[in-house]
């Protein structure tokens, strides 16, 4: 059966094979073939005239499991190849988003308008990809999951990790937007710090001792500083859009994300201190787009060079240094003058003359598989498996590893502005915040940020490499977000020096002791509860009973 309107549309038009209930079945296909799409509409498999070039798939509530849906896509795919799949899920489909994500379909729509729905079926047809996903709901709204039985420990330890949560949760709203009062700012942002550290603090002491009573012990949702790699896709809206589904497409689609993540307000939810928050609104702005452009140009180079494997990632890291003095000096203005000592100096060569950019940031993960992606579209490793670069998942992925390249490659570059700040008041005004006017307020920030490096260098980094662990910094929702990914780092742990390595030592004896100290303490009570029961507590008794029966005897002989 076809859906028409009078005489029979020409060859040329394309041809869909629509999957839907029948409520839905009959108002899209009049959608669908009515003007001014005009595509010829087969309500099933047997009315087609050949093969479809694109199967659009509506489902409804409710949904079925993700494994059966995986079977239903792959049988399509192996029916009709090469037709694209377009699928669209009800409003109320917010979780399992990494599920639906995974699918190998080439269209993915949570709720569309028909005008969206049209579009993503002329971007399909033209070879393209197409993902609109809504953000995700609250936890609350999750169905609700059979929990284990909780010992006093576990409970004390989880209590106190929801209580330090929420506290940071009403920091973060009362400091959004920032209070009016400087005083207040600095006592919620004190607050906040003292909270992770209690945080960290309870983690450290509690959760070796907790993870050998039980091994089922409820997750808790993290704070914005402590995501796992599997938060990629659940904050907040995904949306892309792919007009062809090679190298150069997936780096503009990448781009475009992060262009309209930098012209926000960024706001700083990474538990760090970044030197990058010292810029001004508009030159943070500046020195990211002027970083997304410099790694557009080298990415065409490389292409050019039609580099691979080692020569690639050597000229990638080649290139670094003058890519960084480019965005410094499209930052400043390449005629911008100020004066300075009772002359006009220029900015832009005053900076570079006193940066050293040539230092790399050590956690900084290695290149190969950004470049790889974007340069010569090859598969990238996500969770395991090798997805293309056109993949929703790798090209989340590949966005991550960007951002975090664009702010750590900014905080080299702000590290050499405020030092060169320190010397030059009339440049303050030019690039920093107006805070930052005063040198007592910039030199304090200039030492926190160094004594938060050193803090890194000696017993964060150990730690990270000790449990493989690495931290990238994430560019969403107008925010610079972190996030913890697992990764092995065996080559980077063997290079520690000597007091880095007596904190792996340290966390590798707290890790054996552990279990021996649970040992010991459990029967050190078994112990004491014997001792009080058989020892003491019979020998109260016996006390009791002598008191008693003496009282016996005295009342008989009067």
């Amino acid at each position: 059966m076809r859906s028409t309107s009078g005489s029979s549309p020409p060859d040329s038009v394309p041809q869909l094979l629509l999957l839907a209930d029948p409520l839905l079945r009959h108002g899209l296909a009049s959608l669908l073939s009515g003007e001014p799409s005009g595509y010829r509409v087969a309500l099933t498999a047997e009315a087609l005239q050949g093969a479809p070039q694109l199967i659009l798939w509506c489902l409804a509530a409710p949904l079925p499991a993700p494994e059966a849906l995986l079977t239903e896509v792959q049988h399509l795919q192996e029916r009709w190849q090469p037709a694209p799949i377009l699928l669209t899920l009800p409003a109320g489909a917010t979780d399992r988003r990494e599920q639906w994500l995974a699918l190998p379909v080439q269209g993915l729509l949570q709720d569309p308008d028909p005008d969206a729905l049209l579009e993503a079926i002329t971007t399909l047809l033209a070879g393209g990809r197409v993902v609109h996903l809504a953000a995700s709901g609250s936890a609350a709204a999750a169905p609700p999951s059979s929990a284990p039985v909780l010992g006093l420990g576990q409970w004390l330890l989880l209590s106190g990790l929801q209580q330090i949560d929420a506290d940071l949760a009403l920091c973060a709203h009362l400091l959004d937007p920032p209070p009016q009062s400087l005083l207040q700012q600095l006592l919620l942002e004190g607050r906040q710090r003292e909270l992770r550290v209690a945080r960290q603090l309870l983690l450290w002491i509690w959760a070796p001792a907790q993870l050998a009573w039980s091994q089922e012990i409820p997750e808790l949702p993290s704070p914005p500083d402590e995501a796992s790699g599997t938060a990629l896709t659940r904050r907040s809206s995904t949306s892309l859009t792919l007009r062809q589904r090679d190298a150069s497409s997936v780096w503009q689609a990448i781009r475009a994300r992060l262009q309209e993540t930098c012209r926000a307000e960024l706001a700083n939810r990474s538990g760090l201190l970044l030197a990058l928050e010292g810029l001004s609104p508009s030159r943070r702005e500046d020195l990211l787009l002027a970083l997304l452009e410099q790694f557009d140009r080298l990415r065409l180079r490389l292409m050019q060079d039609n580099q691979r494997g080692v020569a690639l990632q050597d000229s990638w890291r080649a290139w670094q240094a003058e890519l960084r003095r480019e965005a410094l000096r499209c930052m400043a203005g390449t005629y911008v003058q100020l004066p300075c000592d009772g002359s006009l100096r220029p900015v832009a060569d005053t900076l570079l003359a006193s940066a050293a950019l040539t230092d790399d940031d050590p956690e900084l993960p290695d290149p190969q598989p950004m470049l790889i992606s974007l340069v010569q579209a090859q598969p990238v490793m996500v969770d395991g498996r090798l997805l293309a670069p056109d993949e929703p998942l790798a090209l989340l992925h590949l966005e991550l590893l960007v951002s975090n390249w664009l702010v750590r490659s900014a905080e080299l570059i702000c590290l050499d502005v405020l030092a060169c700040c320190g010397a030059w008041p009339e440049l303050r005004r030019y690039l920093l915040r107006p805070e930052l006017l005063s040198t007592r307020n910039l030199e304090r920030l200039r030492n926190r940020l160094s004594a938060q490096q050193r803090w890194s260098e000696w017993f964060e980094r150990p730690v990270l490499l000790y449990e493989s662990r690495r931290q990238l910094f994430r560019l969403d929702q107008g925010a610079i977000e972190t996030l913890a990914l697992t990764e092995p780092r065996d080559q980077e742990l063997r290079r520690l020096g000597w007091w880095q390595q007596l904190v792996t030592l340290a966390l590798e004896g707290r890790d054996a002791l552990a279990p021996q100290l649970q040992a010991l303490l459990r029967r050190l009570g078994d112990f004491v509860v014997v001792l009080l029961t058989q020892v003491v507590g019979r020998g109260l008794g016996l006390i009791g009973r002598g008191i008693l029966q003496g009282m016996g005897r005295s009342v008989g002989r009067s």
